[in-house]
Order: C-alpha cells, then structure tokens, then sequence
C-alpha cells in the first residue's frame, strides 16, 4: 500500500477540501465585519476537478478526506461530491465540516451520498449570544441539524468550540456538560489568529491547559480511547456518554504528528495552515495536464512541508505572536478549517 511521508518521517494521509469561501455567516473569530471579497466563480475547482485531485492523492497515500469551508453547504449540490469521493476505494473516511445553519435540510441527502460524519462550529448555546458571534446566525437552526445528522447516521457528531475571553469563554462548562447524557464529541479549539480578524487580540487567547482545568473542576477527566485521524486529545468525565477534545495549535502545538494537508477552492495545496507557502494545482488540472503532473505536484507539496509553524506562546510570547500573524495572508475563509 502506498503512502506519503514528508522530510520529517510524518505519514501524510489527510487531506482538507475547501469547496467555497463563502459562508452564509460572518462569525467574529473568522472574518472581519465587512466580510472578504470572494474568489471569482471561474477560479473555484469544479467537483469533477476535485475528484481527479483525489484519485491520484487516494493512489500515494490519502486515506481521509474532509470537506470545508467557507461553509461547504451553501455550494450547490455538494451532495454529489460526496457521491464522487466515496467512488474511491482507498478513501476510508469522509466527513464534513459546517456551521450547522443548513444542515437540517442537507443530512439525509449527504448521508444517502456516503458522507460518514459531520463536525459542527458551534461557538454559544445562548441564542442571543449565538447571534451576536455569528452576526446574524440562528441558534435553533443548528440545534435542529445536529439532530438530524443524529438521525440519519452521521456519526459521531463533533461539536467544535473556540473559547473567547469575554465573549463565551464563561460558557466553556457547559459545552463540556453536554457529554454527561449525550454521545457528542465537544472539541474546544484555542482561537487562532488570522489576518481577518477584527477581534483577535493576546488578551482574548484561552489556552487549553486553562480550558482543561476549569473542565476537570466538574469532575474526574480519564484518558477516552477514541480514534484519532486529528490532532484531539480526547479525555472523558467519568460516567459521560460523550467525550471532549482538546486542541491547542499555538499553546502547545501538534506540528510533530500533523498528517495533513489543505486545498483551497481554487486549488492550492497548502502543506501548513501557518505558511503562505502553496502548491497550485489548477494549471495541471485546466491545461489538461497528465496525472503525472498532478502526481508531481502533490508529491511536492509533502516534501515542502515544515517541520512546524514556529508560532509558539513559550517561546515568542503573545505580543510577538500577535504582531506575526497580523497583515500576512489568506484569512481562514479562504484556507479552509
């Protein structure tokens, strides 16, 4: 079985499909008040593009596939890539990741096409709250697609929360509460910078050790063994149906096991989330290239991976970092999550 290892002896096997930079939301950590100016329509890969690109990564190595945003949902018929994806063998594992705001009325369709699983951005469980992070969302809405892709199979589904201090990191208990009876994922996310932001500040930055700690306040955290295609680290309240993940890309950073890399809408790779460093495919695929091509291409993307983003609070400290990510790049809606 092929696979593909970087220069740093790393299996890469995941790969993250943006399928738009749009989202039908304009959440503060994400974009800033004005919303971004999106990529023309004739940049964005077509679904059929996007399915070439993978059967030749599925053929080195891919094993899973994520699809993203923007919000992948607003993007017509992305049911059908879905349909497209799981007509490759080697891919094990497709999942999705979406505000939850359309995934009412998406989830059967998606899970009838063989999506396996959907994680939901979900950032407040006060409807007031919700809408003001997500200026303008609707609460209800998500509540009602999470139990839909319950419903239909779309299993386990993870909820992913990114604490802000003095926005809705009083919240951080109750999310965790929420896998006392429930079989929910709850994932918290340190919140990242990204040159969109308008709010992104060192004195909003909640790092993980504290969100562990005020968690382990409401009881024992014990080790879940939960499978692992992500940089999660999964403990369980003792008794709890349900788990919670924690993610710390800048506290205490994963670069050491990343397994991944990114393609955005219009068909960059991106070997790391914090380097403006990419890989584009879109000539190979729109001058008619040969997948050899496509192979070449990917294959470079893996050996110009970094060993690490070299962002990191105990080293740099949160002004440096605050002063870095500033005014450098893509913001995150046109990356992909």
């Amino acid at each position: 079985m092929s696979s593909l290892r970087d220069g740093f002896h790393r299996t890469i096997d995941y790969l993250r499909i943006s399928v738009t930079d749009k989202c039908n939301l304009r959440c503060i950590y994400c974009m800033p008040s004005g919303g971004v100016v999106p990529i023309e329509y004739k940049e964005i890969l077509r679904y059929e593009e996007i399915a070439r690109i993978l059967k030749v990564a599925a053929k080195i190595g891919v094993r899973r596939v994520r699809i993203t945003g923007g919000e992948p949902l607003v993007r017509k018929d992305i049911a059908h890539l879905v349909h497209l994806i799981k007509q490759i063998p080697e891919i094990r594992d497709l999942s999705l990741t979406t505000n939850g705001i359309l995934l009412e009325q998406h989830a059967e369709e998606l899970a009838g096409a063989g999506l396996n699983r959907v994680n939901v951005s979900l950032d407040s469980l006060s409807a007031e709250k919700y809408t003001e992070i997500t200026r303008g969302g609707n609460l209800d809405a998500v509540l009602r697609g999470i139990q839909a892709a319950e419903k239909v199979g779309l299993v386990p589904v993870k909820i992913n929360m990114v604490p802000i201090r003095g926005i809705n990191d009083s919240e951080i208990e109750a999310f965790a509460k929420l896998t006392l009876n429930t079989s929910y994922q709850i994932r918290f996310i340190e919140f990242m910078p990204f040159d969109s932001q308008d709010l992104w500040s060192p004195e909003r930055f909640v790092a993980v050790d504290e969100i562990r700690s005020r968690v382990g306040n409401l009881g024992t955290l014990v080790p879940a063994p939960v499978r692992k295609s992500g940089p999660a680290h999964y403990f369980r309240l003792e008794g709890a149906q349900g788990v919670i993940g924690f993610i710390s890309p800048l506290s205490n950073h994963f670069c050491g096991e990343c397994n991944r890399l990114r393609m955005t809408a219009d068909g960059k790779l991106r070997p790391c989330l914090f380097s403006e460093t990419e890989i584009d495919l879109k000539p190979a695929l729109r001058q008619n290239m040969s997948d050899d091509e496509i192979h070449r291409l990917i294959i470079l993307s893996v050996k110009v991976k970094p060993e690490g983003h070299n962002i990191s609070m105990r080293q740099a400290g949160m002004e440096n970092l605050f002063k870095f990510r500033k005014g450098s790049g893509r913001p995150m809606s046109k990356i992909g999550g």
